[in-house]
């Protein structure tokens, strides 16, 4: 009997699929990898920056972790331009093209930023955080529709477990390597590192886009023509109208909206840990081995457990991991708020919602209509998120105005704990209508 290859038994990709395969796994290990190189050093050089002196807004004297909830509300400010300015342009061009155009873009803000970085104003502080969540933002989506505009429904299912694991191995990689070399690299040649990668990345993406244009997927007359009538209507509103009506998005919706709130809060509380405890350099080493192990974790989880859990214990159990996680972290913290308790923060979030979580909450649109798949999901993905951020923004920035020292902190989990709670029956309502919805299939 002649034996499987260990590659095909977990990802069943045939011979003709695996050069493609191949380049989309370098093309995201690479995207990830610099995105985990940019973020240990855009949040580090903005705590340090603030670590002594704070941030004044107006009257308003905030703490440097403070001040980067304010960064994320821009954040949110950036994603809707970046957005904007992506929708046109794939309009008018597609798969590497797009990818030319965006990694262009970042190859001269890497030169523009080495220029003023070492010695950084507040301009640069703000413009560099915001720059690192902008590269995610467009880069993983113009990764996603490359990937998308290159492949069949069929093949995607072969092809989409090994693209996915190339993410998390360049999250595995990029925290690794700025661990161990954070402290003899200075930023300006880290820069430089990210600038190479992305030539690299123009080049796979170029060799992908050849194998593309030499096989493209076919593209059915009518999905092309009928979104045009569609055009000039709002998918947000039609989107929301859809989950206001149907109890089973409802519950989608309160997953994604409880978890951020809680994220973002938790986010708050590790950075504030690690400025308390750490002063200068240490800082970032701080950060950057706190996302290696987080990502390590992620990679261990997506590898042993979200198959085998998704597969034998049905997708309501694969949705618990990550509340029941970071329930036990948030009372742990509270307990003991000290630095690897709240460092741990990090690892227990988003070492699950990377991996485990994120497989079994994108499942949930599987039995749901072509318009909920779309429409509804554009709704929770665009103005979900981002209100249940600003939420919890407004509640730590609330909450450590008027309790100034660090021992407030770890109150904030009183705010989380209860809405973890409610976020678990969110999640048992939802595995159990996905179980009634796919029985009969």
């Amino acid at each position: 009997m002649k034996r499987q290859s260990p590659l095909k038994a977990m990802f069943d990709i045939r011979k003709s699929e695996l050069p493609l395969a191949l380049l989309m796994f370098s093309y995201f290990f690479l995207v990830i990898t610099s995105f985990w190189i940019l973020k240990p050093i855009k949040k580090s050089l903005f705590i340090e920056f603030y670590d002594k002196g704070g941030f004044d807004l107006f009257a308003w004297h905030m703490s440097g972790p403070q001040a980067e909830l304010l960064a994320k509300v821009l954040n949110m400010v950036v994603a809707f331009v970046a957005v904007v300015v992506f929708t046109w342009l794939a309009r008018r061009f597609r798969r590497q093209q797009l990818t030319f155009i965006f990694t262009g873009f970042f190859l001269a803000s890497y030169v523009a930023y080495s220029f003023i970085i070492e010695k950084p104003q507040s301009i640069t502080v703000w413009t560099f955080y915001l720059f690192g969540d902008l590269f995610s933002t467009l880069m993983v989506a113009t990764f996603f529709a490359f990937l998308n505009d290159s492949v069949t429904p069929d093949a995607a299912k072969r092809l989409y477990g090994l693209v996915g694991l190339g993410g998390v191995v360049g999250g595995v990689f990029g925290t690794s390597t700025v661990r161990v070399l954070i402290a003899r690299i200075n930023t300006v040649d880290w820069l430089w590192i990210a600038f190479g990668l992305g030539l690299v990345i123009l080049a796979v993406a170029m060799g992908a886009g050849r194998l593309v244009d030499r096989n493209p997927p076919p593209e059915p007359e009518p999905e092309i023509s009928e979104p045009e009538p569609q055009r000039e209507s709002n998918p947000a509103i039609e989107g929301a109208r859809l989950v206001f009506s149907s109890p089973y998005l409802l519950s989608i919706v309160a997953i994604v909206g409880l978890y951020e709130i809680v994220s973002t809060v938790m986010d708050f509380q590790f950075t504030s840990t690690i400025a308390h405890y750490l002063n200068g350099p240490a800082i970032g080493e701080q950060f950057a081995t706190v996302f290696a192990i987080t990502n390590v974790v992620s990679m261990l989880v997506q590898l042993l457990l979200t198959s085998f859990v998704m597969s034998r214990l049905g997708v309501g159990v694969a949705l618990l991991f990550l509340p029941i996680a970071v329930l036990a972290g948030s009372m742990g913290f509270t307990v003991l708020p000290i630095l690897w308790v709240g460092s741990s923060l990090n690892t227990v979030d988003n070492a699950f919602s990377y991996s485990i979580n994120q497989s079994a909450k994108e499942s949930l649109y599987v039995p749901t209509t072509k318009d909920e798949k779309y429409k509804a999901k554009a709704f929770i993905d665009m103005f979900v998120q981002r209100f249940a951020k600003a939420v919890a923004v407004g509640v730590s920035l609330g909450i450590t105005s008027v309790f100034k020292d660090f021992s407030s902190i770890r109150w904030l989990s009183g705010f989380t704990i209860p809405i973890i709670i409610i976020w678990i029956f969110a999640v048992r309502y939802a595995g159990r209508k996905f179980k009634e919805m796919t029985e009969g299939e």
